[in-house]
């Protein structure tokens, strides 16, 4: 019996909720982010994402380029100092430059639409339009050239 893909939408979703957990609980290695990612409870349609999977690339990709999507989330989020953005929506923002930035198979489009996606389910109504900003200038910047693809 072959396992079934779980859909990017399923995985980001899952993804979301490790990396948001991850702001109160802070993996210092990546064994202990893989047990977290592990542990992390399922919803329907995600118990079938394992490590290796397109929910675990996000995560550990996020975790392991937090540093630089931050400095991409300073640059595009003018007068916000990143210790003001909510949890919420500094783990979508990072989250969506890391598809942006390093996934040449997510279209900037589709990063930006799942992340809004997230955040009418997770986040609040008034932060929609902070996303869509940041991520819409992130999107110009790489375009325009400071940001670029690894």
């Amino acid at each position: 019996m072959g396992v079934r893909n779980v859909p990017r939408r399923v995985s980001r979703n899952l993804a979301f909720q490790v990396l948001y957990g991850q702001e109160f609980l802070h993996a210092t290695s990546l064994e202990e982010l893989s047990r977290a990612f592990r542990e992390a409870p399922r919803q329907a349609g995600q118990e079938e994402a394992e490590d290796g999977g397109f929910a675990w690339e996000l995560v550990e990709g996020v975790w392991s380029k937090r540093s630089e999507l931050d400095e991409q989330i300073r640059r595009y989020a003018r007068n916000w100092r990143l210790e003001r953005v909510g949890r919420v929506e500094l783990t979508l923002l990072r989250l969506a430059l890391y598809e942006m930035l390093f996934r040449p198979d997510v279209p900037h489009k589709v990063a930006i639409n799942e992340a809004l996606e997230l955040n009418r389910q997770y986040g609040e109504e008034k932060a929609q339009s902070f996303i869509n900003g940041v991520l819409d200038a992130a999107v110009k910047g790489l375009e325009n050239g400071p940001l670029s693809r690894s």
